[in-house]
């Protein structure tokens, strides 16, 4: 687990599902904290209680139902200037009765499309973004040609995959501007959306839905290079980039190498325990990279992570 600081109010939060496409928000009364604002039902985990046990405890109380079943979605750690908070954030499946305001809330059904970031505390915000996100991200690999990229992106997007990550370092800007118009294109096609990873002139260039900066591409801005309307992604490795991401305001941030890989031999992986310690830092939604598969989903969940970044098990999706 990663360390908390002093006096942090350590919260359960659940993310209670109608269907797919539904989730049940709970509005904050006007004289406490963040007052009058719409939040994600839970509250304080108390002394020697787990995550789950909180949860259970105070879904009974506020809304008057019982979990059945719920998973871990996204950790996140806040600073208001008043107070911090740690938010474990689960979603919940499956639940028996029928959701009520049991302290005089008002409670509403909001589809997640539809949830509007400034109606909810600040600490809230990431939540609405890994609503909205994916729990896998491409990143795309080798290709014979254009055509050949094409057809193994079409290939996973029919698969399922709705976030891709477009690097090419083999071809030259022209070549890769063609071919990312084409895999934007696609994208739309299927309700996916496309990173570019490249440089912002380039990006400037093509109308795709975000920009993904390396590690070195990340210390060149002072604020955030896109707009707030399209997706800015990082690849971050330690405290320093995942702090300078965050002051950029990334919608996303890579954490990698959570184990070793065949393309960085000799690098040791960062392992489980010490990826939860980073994605807790996150102000948004953190993917696991590095030795991926999709066998390997449930242990990023459960570690703070959105889900899994990879390469060869999604670009060479069978």
């Amino acid at each position: 687990m990663p360390s908390i600081v002093p006096d942090t109010v350590h919260v359960a939060v659940a993310v209670i599902f109608n269907g797919d496409k539904d989730v049940l928000v709970a509005l904050r009364p006007a004289h406490v904290h963040q007052g009058g604002l719409w939040e994600f039902p839970g509250g304080k985990i108390e002394q020697g209680e787990s995550v789950e046990d909180a949860l259970r405890r105070e879904i009974r109380e506020e809304l008057d139902i019982d979990v059945i079943h719920a998973s871990p979605l996204i950790r996140i750690c806040h600073h208001y200037p008043d107070k911090s908070v740690l938010l474990d954030v689960w979603c919940v499946d499956s639940f028996t009765g029928e959701p009520q305001g049991a302290e005089n809330q008002s409670i509403r059904w909001n589809s997640i499309d539809q949830l509007d970031p400034s109606e909810f505390p600040q600490a809230n915000q990431a939540i609405i973004k890994a609503l909205q996100l994916p729990d896998q991200m491409l990143i795309t690999g080798e290709a014979s040609d254009a055509n050949d990229f094409l057809h193994k992106l079409e290939k996973a997007l029919l698969k399922g995959v709705r976030l891709v990550q477009m690097r090419s370092k083999e071809i030259n800007s022209h070549a890769y501007a063609s071919l990312a118009r084409s895999a934007q294109a696609m994208c739309k096609d299927y309700d996916a959306r496309l990173l570019l990873n490249t440089n912002l002139d380039l990006f400037t260039q093509i109308d795709a839905d975000g920009l993904h900066l390396n590690s070195q591409r990340l210390f060149t801005y002072n604020s955030r290079p896109v707009a707030v309307d399209k997706m800015l992604s990082a690849s971050c490795h330690n405290e320093q980039e995942i702090q300078q991401a965050n002051k950029l305001n990334a919608d996303i941030i890579l954490v990698s190498p959570v184990k070793p890989t065949s393309s960085h031999p000799g690098v040791p992986g960062l392992g489980w325990h010490r990826f939860m310690q980073l994605a807790a830092i996150s102000n948004c939604p953190v993917y696991a990279l590095g030795g991926m598969a999709l066998e390997d989903m449930k242990d990023a969940r459960y570690h703070g992570a959105q889900g899994i970044a990879a390469i060869s098990c999604l670009w060479s999706y069978e």
